[in-house]
């Protein structure tokens, strides 16, 4: 049987859940204490990694935290309290902290773990929802993720529970994030594969255009023949070079139409007489986002690249970055 859709009951039990868990979520505030900075001690303290346990939800909501953790600058995973008591527990050394999630603080699977953590000389923050339950009372640090009532209308399904715990896990994760002085490049450094981390990784030397690709003539090179470099390399300029490679000049399609403009005599110029000197140029080494700057400043599409020595190596277009994903 297809249940009844009332539009205004739909409407009414989606913004209760969500008045509910940003009440829960504002009551965690006040709580941000000196039980908070003991935890970021001791996660800035270890020498190993942040090993995060939960069971069932709380374990979803600890994977998640873990992996934030690990993104922002705290070494950091998650380890499945039950598969602990069977070997996995292995993963866990003494140089660890361990922060357990468990709201009623008593999951049997991780209450099993609190005597080994001890024995070890493990550090234990725990999040959990009572603070006279096993987890806390065994913790060195216990951060109380209490709340008055779930969002599910049953007060069973884990709801307002779990949003507390993510955020408090978010808490954690950025007051160690500015404990550190985490930079924008170390979070590309572990996000290479992002957006972030190709705006700030990537060189324009990996993007470039190379070798026999750079449209390159000698400065006495007649003009009729630099256009048809121009038009085998297909990027509407090319390199003026010296007898040594040395870049002096580049010579594009504006500087043909202004030649033609002028009423040069360009079936007879030789191409450093219509060049220009000093142009616009990025280092290999330069990140790709730089480039982009420097065309976008210069309301440019392309740009010479040059090594130490000042000798044009590559070409790098527009629509190279764009295709990189870099903007």
């Amino acid at each position: 049987m297809t249940p009844t859709i009332d539009k205004n009951q739909l409407i009414d039990a989606g913004q209760r859940t969500l008045r509910i868990e940003a009440d829960a979520v504002s009551a965690l505030i006040p709580r941000v204490d000196q039980h908070f900075v003991d935890a970021c001690e001791l996660i800035l303290n270890c020498k190993g990694r942040t090993i995060v346990t939960g069971m069932g939800k709380s374990g979803h909501i600890g994977n998640k935290i873990a992996a934030t953790l690990a993104s922002t600058g705290s070494p950091s995973f998650f380890v499945h309290p039950g598969e602990a008591s069977h070997g996995d527990l292995g993963m866990i050394t003494r140089e660890d902290v361990v922060i357990g999630i468990s709201n009623s603080g008593s999951s049997a699977e991780i209450v099993t773990l609190l005597p080994l953590l001890k024995r070890m000389g493990i550090p234990l923050i725990s999040m959990a929802g009572k603070s006279d339950s096993p987890l806390a009372q065994a913790a060195n640090v216990h951060l109380d993720i209490s709340i008055d009532t779930e969002a599910c209308p049953l007060n069973l399904a884990p709801t307002t529970s779990t949003t507390v715990t993510l955020a408090m896990g978010d808490a954690l994760a950025v007051a160690l994030l500015e404990a550190r002085g985490f930079t924008a490049e170390d979070f590309a450094f572990s996000h290479p594969g992002g957006a972030l981390g190709r705006k700030l990784l990537l060189k324009v030397e990996t993007i470039m255009h190379k070798d026999s690709d750079v449209p390159r003539v000698s400065r006495d090179t007649p003009v009729s023949q630099a256009l048809v470099e121009m038009t085998e390399k297909g990027f509407g300029m090319t390199t003026v070079v010296d007898k040594n490679n040395k870049l002096i000049g580049v010579f594009t399609d504006g500087d043909l139409r202004r030649s033609v403009d002028q009423g040069a005599d360009l079936s007879n110029a030789i191409i450093e007489e219509v060049m220009s000197a000093n142009p616009k140029t990025v280092h290999l080494n330069m990140l790709a986002a730089e480039a982009l700057g420097v065309m976008e400043s210069a309301k440019i599409t392309a740009l010479v690249v040059e090594d130490d020595q000042h000798c044009p190596v590559g070409v790098i277009h527009m629509h190279d970055i764009l295709r990189a994903g870099v903007v």
